[in-house]
């Protein structure tokens, strides 16, 4: 007679099964309250890199077409850009909106950023909340006021009530630079 060895039995138990499906729950559940945070702040980058991309392209096109170019920041969440001429018809101005809820807004409790130009309120440049009534990037690229003194100052954005998505963009005048910054909750980063 042959003897046969004894097989095992392939497969999970019980025991096995529920753990993993723990474990799988678990990850779930940290995956899920970290997609909380990142949709909001995915919102307000969007928002600031919006803003960012239309005043450095306001900049370039000034340069570029030898021309004044206008911005305005409109209501809580528009800018509007137009080029100035002083001959002729210029083209019409055109008015973009932020995606995804963003909006001029500073929140309490978060400072001003590192450059220091204020934060008196969502718009604040020379000290003046919505800034002077006319702000412009100049030929040089420089940005300045009505009488072609240079202009500094802060855009604040983020989500309503959700101080994490503070984001800010400050434009120093003489040179016309546009930088972006984010909060993380202690700092502002660049």
């Amino acid at each position: 007679m042959k003897k046969h060895p004894k097989q095992t039995q392939m497969g999970f138990s019980a025991i096995e099964t529920l753990v993993a499906i723990a474990i799988i729950f678990i990850v779930l559940a940290m995956a899920l309250v970290r997609w909380t945070t990142i949709i909001p702040n995915a919102k307000a980058n969007s928002a600031m890199d919006q803003l960012l991309y239309r005043l450095r392209t306001a900049r370039e096109q000034a340069i570029a077409h030898r021309r004044e170019v206008q911005v305005t920041f409109v209501g809580t969440n528009q800018l509007t850009v137009q080029e100035l001429w002083v001959v002729g018809t210029p083209p019409a101005a055109i008015t973009y909106t932020f995606e995804g809820g963003a909006q001029y807004q500073v929140f309490g409790g978060v400072p001003d950023t590192p450059m220091g130009f204020g934060n008196g309120s969502a718009v604040y440049f020379e000290n003046i909340s919505g800034g002077p009534p006319t702000m412009k990037f100049s030929t040089t690229g420089a940005f300045v006021d009505g009488s072609n003194n240079y202009v500094n100052g802060t855009v604040f954005l983020g989500l309503n009530g959700q101080p994490l998505t503070a984001r800010a963009i400050t434009i120093l005048g003489a040179t016309g630079r546009v930088r972006e910054y984010h909060w993380d909750g202690s700092q502002w980063q660049e």
